[in-house]
Order: structure tokens, then C-alpha cells, then sequence
């Protein structure tokens, strides 16, 4: 027997269900290396994160710690040779992206996934102007005329906030302002309606005032559009107000991932606890030197064989210099790799002592 049309629209609504439950993008235990004359750079070590439909996800980490080799890996973009994938999966709206030709990448990416990249003055070609560079990434993914591309670029300059639309879509990238660049970089990027949009150090070379406008401007759009953001950033400060979930990354590893509240009210890493450290605050007194973190970051060309910030951290055990720590669960969606919070350390200097929204006192 058919099923009725109230049948058919009841099951499309069960499916429908169904796949919001799922992740949009699940990256899982991925790594990457480089080869290099120097040897093997291990620039990914198992990395495993997601987030979900409609979300908006800020992974953070100084630079060398794998963030942008792991969406550059996402959008296919990472350059073999000398890279290598040795391992992992990213799963994508139900596919895996790492088993796909360049060809349906291509297709891929730039629709389905958008992305911002660092700097505003090398991503957008100098000799072509700005309207037209935005209608040629539509016109790659859907058939229209050059005049329904146009408009779209002119919809897409205003949907972003740039003044005169019109007059700024024919104009070159030089006649912009640093700022300007970048909201016609996130218009690129929406062009096509991505689902998942990535964005890269975007406020990198912008100053303090510009910052605060484009990441206002991300989280309007995230909230209108109802796409899912991954911001890819070097500051925790810079991701407070956009992300709701906060996965934090050292040495190629994610060392503590978990909801921005739990990140920022109960950092249970000390590497997480001395980012928040090092981030200035208008609500304390000046006292002295900003925070910084001692010691440098391992050498990911011979990986440290136990907790890669070891060598860094005061709370540092015999255990931490011979084993790397697996994920702990510390709370509803709150994980931490670290060897203090494990079940037989009864001692752990850190519980109970997150301070001031995440500002510790140690």
C-alpha cells in the first residue's frame, strides 16, 4: 500500500530530524604532516572536533598549533606534496570529504563551504574589481547571466554593510579600506549560501575598532542566515561573544574543548588557564607586565612523547613527561587531556580554583 501524503510528509519530517541531529562537520582523529628537507613536520596529531547545524564553533591555539592546517584540510586546500593526510575523517553533511576527487571538491567548495581566509589584502585580486570577482564565484557554481551575477554581488556588498553597493561593486580592491576588503572577503564567501562557513584569522591585520565591527558583523549574519561558523583564531578574547563552543589546541592536539561558559568560567588545562591569562582586561588594574606563557612550543619535527606543554606548565607530574593524556570528561560537554584531572590524582592543584570568569589567580 502507498503511503498517504500525511505519511510521506511525517517520515520527510522524521529524516529531516534525523540529520540536524547529526553533526554538519565532524572531524575525526585527523592527521597531517608535512615533508620537508629539515624531515617530517607532524603538524596534526589526532585532532577530533564538530559542530552542529546552525552552530558556531572558535577554535583557538598559538600559531603553529595545527588550527589552520586542519580547515585548510577541511576545504581540501592542503597542498600534496609535501603534505600528507596519514589518517582520519571529515565528515561533511554525511560524506567523507578526504575520500572525494578534486573535481567534486571543487564543487563543493565555495557552496557548501565558505571561507574567509587571514588577510584581506592578498585574498582578493588586485586587478579585477570587486563586483566581478564576487559574480564569478556565483557564476562557478550556478548557471545565471553576467547581469544576475552583478546583482547578486551587489546584494551580497550590501548584505555585508558596504555603503553605495552599486559604486563599490565596480571599484578595485585598492580603492578599499582594510575593513572594507574584509566585508567584501565574508560576501565572497556567502555568495553562494554556504551551510558551513570557515573563517581564518579574520581580524588579523584589521585594527581594534575594524575587529569589533566584523566579528559583529559575523555574528548578525550567523544568527540571520543560520549557517554554522567555524572562527579559527589565536585569541580568546577576539571569540567570546561569537562562539558557543570553544575547542582549544596545542602542539597539533586539542587539549580542552567544551562550551564557552566552561572554557572561560572553568578552564581545566593550564594552557587554556594561561591564554586567559595573557588576555588583557579593562575591568582589572594595571599591575605590572602583561601575562605570557614561558618556554616555547615543542619541536613538531621529533613530537614530545608525553603532554607536549609539560615542559611549560608548574603543575607538570612524572606522568605528564612519559604518557600524553586521553580526553576526561569534566562535565556535560566539557573535555580536558590533562593528567590532573584524572580519577587517581586526588591531589589536582586546579579544582575549585577558577576565578573571575575564568581568570585565575595562580
Amino acid at each position: 500500500m502507498e503511503q498517504t501524503t500525511v505519511d510521506m510528509e511525517l517520515s520527510q519530517e522524521q529524516e529531516l530530524g534525523r540529520s540536524n541531529a547529526e553533526p554538519l562537520l565532524s572531524i575525526e582523529d585527523l592527521h597531517v604532516s608535512f615533508h620537508t628537507y629539515a624531515g617530517e613536520v607532524h603538524a596534526v596529531r589526532g585532532v577530533t572536533y564538530s559542530v552542529g547545524h546552525g552552530g558556531s564553533l572558535a577554535v583557538v591555539g598559538e600559531s603553529g598549533c595545527g588550527k589552520t592546517v586542519t580547515v585548510q584540510t577541511v576545504m581540501g586546500l592542503t597542498p600534496i606534496p609535501p603534505g600528507q593526510i596519514k589518517g582520519g575523517r571529515v565528515i561533511f553533511n554525511g560524506q567523507d570529504l578526504l575520500r572525494l576527487s578534486e573535481k567534486q571538491m571543487q564543487s563543493i567548495r565555495g557552496k557548501d563551504i565558505g571561507m574567509i581566509f587571514q588577510d584581506p589584502m592578498t585574498g582578493l585580486n588586485p586587478t579585477m574589481t570587486v563586483g566581478r570577482q564576487i559574480a564569478e564565484t556565483v557564476q562557478r557554481h550556478h548557471k545565471i547571466s553576467n547581469r544576475e551575477a552583478m546583482d547578486k554581488a551587489v546584494e551580497m556588498l550590501s548584505l555585508v554593510d558596504i555603503p553605495n553597493p552599486q559604486v563599490r561593486a565596480r571599484q578595485y580592491p585598492h580603492q578599499f579600506s582594510g575593513g572594507m576588503r574584509q566585508r567584501a572577503m565574508v560576501a565572497m564567501a556567502l555568495a553562494c549560501e554556504p551551510l558551513l562557513l570557515i573563517a581564518d584569522e579574520p581580524t588579523t591585520s584589521l585594527d581594534v575598532t575594524i575587529q569589533s565591527q566584523i566579528l559583529d558583523l559575523l555574528q548578525n549574519l550567523q544568527e540571520r542566515l543560520g549557517m554554522t561558523i567555524v572562527l579559527i583564531s589565536h585569541n580568546l578574547g577576539v571569540v567570546a561573544c561569537l562562539a558557543k563552543d570553544i575547542v582549544v589546541m596545542y602542539a597539533g592536539k586539542v587539549v580542552e574543548k567544551g562550551s564557552s561558559s566552561d572554557v572561560f568560567c572553568n578552564a581545566a588545562h593550564p594552557y587554556t588557564r594561561a591564554l586567559l591569562r595573557s588576555v588583557p582586561r579593562l575591568d582589572r588594574e594595571i599591575r605590572g607586565e602583561l601575562a605570557s606563557i614561558p618556554g616555547t612550543p615543542p619541536d613538531l619535527f621529533q613530537p614530545p612523547v608525553g603532554c607536549a606543554f609539560a615542559p611549560r606548565c608548574k603543575y607538570a607530574m612524572k606522568v605528564c613527561t612519559k604518557c600524553d593524556a586521553q580526553p576526561i570528561r569534566i562535565g556535560d560537554n566539557h573535555y580536558v587531556s590533562c593528567w590532573l584531572h584524572h580519577e587517581a590524582n586526588p591531589n589536582n592543584p586546579l579544582k575549585n580554583q577558577f576565578e573571575n570568569g575564568g581568570h585565575t589567580s595562580d
